[in-house]
């Protein structure tokens, strides 16, 4: 068994944004080589997650809908009061709350196992931000 590390660089533009990045781990895996495995994506970042869903323009609207009345953005949150980064996102932290920052992906046959309707999200929960990394552990036949 070997084990290597990738890296998917993003770019967000919008507070709660899921972005579908099934192809680029995909391509990942490609050119990497595995064959037999497991791919483990992983966000890299407290305010934001991976989530295995399906990629459909009405159901991603209604996740953003429901994730911004779970915890409202102007809610009264210590957090907020003295924020380590100059950035009001208790709210974002606490969304995270609820989500994976990772998800494991078997590989067969060099193509990742995910069902029918099954695709890769990064979901942004404090954005826009110009530079977001997710990064990926490759282990298995490569």
């Amino acid at each position: 068994m070997q084990a290597c590390i990738d890296h998917i660089e993003l770019t967000t533009t919008a507070p709660i944004q899921l972005i579908d990045i099934t192809a680029r781990v995909r391509e990942r895996v490609r050119a990497r080589g595995l064959r037999h495995g497991l791919v483990t994506v992983i966000s890299n970042h407290t305010t934001a997650r991976v989530n295995l869903n399906e990629h459909e323009e009405r159901l991603q609207q209604d996740m953003i809908t429901f994730l911004q009345r779970l915890v409202p953005r102007d809610g009264d949150y210590g957090h907020n009061v003295a924020p380590v980064d100059g950035r009001d996102n208790a709210h974002a932290h606490l969304l995270g709350l609820f989500a994976n920052a990772s998800e494991s992906i078997p590989v067969h046959d060099g193509e990742l196992l995910l069902g029918t309707w099954q695709s890769v999200f990064f979901v942004e929960l404090d954005g826009p931000r110009p530079q977001r990394q997710v990064s990926l552990q490759l282990l298995g036949e490569l």
